[in-house]
């Protein structure tokens, strides 16, 4: 499961910010995670509670913000919107995509006391 490493960097990636903003406690945390990221976000949401527990963002709220995916159509040569990775062109019905969109993970951004 490696959303708990995807936890771990982003208790990582808070406690650096802590640290040059000062600020000692996160109370929510805003995510955008795309479709394709390859995030299975229960899977997230019980790690971030366990590697959270006794650091700055213990008890803080997890708001997980889907983003949709897009891929480029070889076969109609453009930028469409996909539900899934495996989903033909809905202008074409072609099937040589390239996901270009809702790849990655973000963080919003972080409410701190």
């Amino acid at each position: 499961m490696h959303e708990m490493a995807v936890c771990e960097s982003l208790l990582s990636a808070m406690e650096e910010a802590a640290q040059a903003q000062n600020f000692s406690r996160v109370t929510r945390v805003r995510l955008a995670i795309g479709r394709f990221a390859g995030i299975e976000v229960e899977a997230l949401r019980f790690g971030f509670d366990v590697v959270m527990r006794g650091s700055l963002a213990e008890g803080a709220e997890l708001v997980v913000l889907e983003e949709d995916g897009s891929a480029w159509c070889f076969d109609c040569c453009e930028t469409v919107a996909l539900s899934h990775r495996l989903a033909s062109c809905p202008k074409c019905g072609g099937e040589r995509l390239v996901p270009n969109g809702g790849t990655d993970m973000k963080i919003k951004d972080l409410e701190v006391l």
